[in-house]
């Protein structure tokens, strides 16, 4: 495989995007050698299910598009990235809405640190952020 690999797919702020990104990510990372039928592709594409719900629902339609970007480097570390325009960084909600919705953050978090990774929020030049999600890819490809 070569040192490094990446792919970006940009797609309308809209609830049916949501689907159409887990299918790409979960073909690219077949693709790229993670068996579709693992826990760690379950969890990739969990991830990535959330993170583009999260810049769906809570850019408040200030941002018209997401972008998807997933990089491997030397078949050790996976780096996923959601990019929207909207200048709000993720949070948890309070306890009270969190009965309905509001746990994204939490769930990624959790998948991310359970598989020995790491999230973090870098801000985009035009006031947006990107939510950055990076995973050990030997960890992600064995199992």
């Amino acid at each position: 495989m070569a040192d490094h690999q990446e792919a970006s797919v940009t797609l309308p702020s809209d609830p049916a995007s949501v689907p159409a990104v887990r299918r790409y990510v979960s073909d690219l990372l077949a693709e790229w050698g993670m068996p579709e039928d693992s826990d760690p592709a379950d969890s990739v594409r969990l991830i990535v299910s959330e993170l583009a719900t999260n810049a769906v629902l809570h850019t408040l339609g200030t941002s018209p598009t997401f972008t998807l970007d997933v990089r491997l480097d030397r078949d050790e570390q996976l780096r996923i990235g959601v990019t929207d325009s909207h200048p709000r960084w993720p949070q948890r909600l309070p306890a009270a809405v969190q009965q309905d919705n509001g746990r994204g953050i939490l769930i990624i978090r959790h998948l991310t640190a359970e598989a020995g990774g790491t999230l973090s929020v870098t801000p985009t030049a035009d006031g947006g952020k990107t939510v950055w999600i990076s995973l050990p890819w030997a960890t992600a490809a064995v199992e």
